[in-house]
């Protein structure tokens, strides 16, 4: 049975793995380099790495039993690409859900513009936990109050400097990070504001909104977007009883 996974996230690694112990033969597509270091080997699993178009998509389909698409829960535009190449490819397609945090304290925003005008009428220290694509958005705030913690990447790196970011303010490290990690930068870099967003446990949310609160940030969590698909477990059973078939 071939099963394409559209991942880069925890519970696409996860699927992956057990889905190719169990005997199916899998493909599995990234869009970094990074996703790809992250995706544990096994003989049953084919990585291909890097944006695919929309022709791609439905060629690497063909022939599939099932598509999951375990991409991040704010990477919506991949998942619409993905669920209209299965469309079109007249493969299944499950979407993989990671399940909501629950949030409290927090100020919430519908997009990163909009944090940053919520930022810009107050003073203070910010830690930008949301990804590097995203800190364009932040251009209109003082580049000595952020605080950007992404991917030690150049291409990150080059857009903490596209945006005039000190160096010293730049962290690079790759998560996710425990709450005394969280806790002790917030604390060093006397940070007011912890802007991120709800990547649920997989992507360290317990552990920043704990740290926020020890340490009295005020944390700012941008909405994630709404959509329907199933758990893990769901997910895993229907892959089983598709190599089953």
């Amino acid at each position: 049975m071939k099963l394409v996974i559209f991942s880069g996230t925890t519970e696409g690694r996860a699927l992956s793995v057990r889905m190719a112990e169990a005997g199916a033969e899998v493909t599995v597509c990234v869009a970094t380099d990074y996703g790809s270091e992250e995706q544990p080997a096994h003989p049953g699993i084919r990585t291909r790495v890097g944006p695919l178009t929309a022709r791609e998509k439905q060629a690497l389909l063909r022939g599939a039993a099932l598509c999951v698409d375990a991409t991040h829960p704010y990477a919506t535009h991949v998942t619409r690409s993905v669920r209209e190449a299965c469309r079109a490819a007249g493969v299944p397609y499950d979407r993989l859900l990671r399940a909501p945090s629950e949030i409290e304290g927090a100020h919430i925003v519908e997009s990163a513009a909009e944090a940053a005008a919520y930022l810009s009428a107050f003073p203070g220290n910010i830690l930008l936990t949301t990804g590097a694509k995203e800190l364009g958005a932040y251009a209109r705030l003082d580049p000595e109050r952020l605080y950007p913690r992404v991917l030690p990447s150049h291409a990150a790196l080059d857009a903490c400097e596209a945006l005039g970011i000190p160096h010293r303010n730049i962290i690079a490290m790759q998560g996710p990070f425990s709450r005394e990690l969280n806790e002790a930068l917030l604390r060093q870099y006397e940070i007011a504001y912890l802007v991120t967003k709800d990547g649920g446990a997989p992507g360290g949310f317990p552990e920043k909104a704990t740290a926020a609160r020890a340490t009295g940030a005020q944390l700012v969590v941008l909405r994630r977007p709404a959509e329907t698909g199933h758990s893990f477990e769901q997910v895993l059973k229907r892959c089983l009883a598709a190599l089953d078939a």
